[in-house]
């Protein structure tokens, strides 16, 4: 019994000290004893511009956050750890090169197969009707010309393909020259 006695004594005396410590100080007048009770009108104008300044503050960093003012990344020649490694840029994505290097195969048509001293040349027809010559191992968009066969009149296209079902990455697509309507009249 005593024990719990000297413990609640204990307990509120800490207790007190801990209240009179935190307490906050109030100023006193001189020579007056009663404590100076703060102007109210003017504690509220004082809260109130800190809280304006504050919900202000809080706004323009937002605002500079989506701009993208704030924070800002230069990889130089490091790699953005922010994009996943695995995730790498597709060939053929992108805004298409001009000319026969961004013409896909089915913008191309087959007109002729050239042969010269250096080898076969395939004279191609695009879609912009301008006509161009690719040899084997030239570029289009998503294909590269693998071969001439002169005798079958037939050029050999390899295209990438992004098909998980398929063993291979790629398909062989096969061109054949088609004779005019006026040279089977003939």
């Amino acid at each position: 019994m005593i024990r719990r006695q000297w413990s609640w004594l204990l307990t509120s005396a800490v207790l007190a000290l801990l209240a009179a410590a935190t307490a906050p100080a109030l100023p006193m007048v001189q020579g007056n004893t009663d404590p100076e009770p703060p102007d109210r009108a003017t504690a509220d104008a004082l809260d109130a511009d800190a809280s304006r300044a504050t919900v202000e503050t809080i706004l323009q960093e937002q605002e500079q956050l989506l701009r993208g003012q704030r924070f800002t990344y230069n990889p130089g020649d490091r790699r953005d750890p922010f994009l996943s490694p695995y995730d790498k840029v597709k060939e053929g994505e992108g805004p298409r090169p001009a000319g026969i290097q961004g013409m896909s195969l089915d913008e191309i048509d087959l007109t002729g197969i050239v042969a010269d001293a250096t080898g076969n040349l395939a004279y191609v027809t695009g879609s912009d009707n301008k006509g161009y010559f690719l040899r084997p191992g030239d570029r289009i968009y998503k294909a590269t010309m693998i071969a001439i066969d002169v005798q079958a009149g037939s050029v050999t296209f390899r295209e990438q393909v992004d098909d998980p079902r398929q063993i291979k990455p790629y398909r062989d697509v096969l061109r054949k020259l088609v004779p005019n309507e006026e040279s089977r009249n003939d």
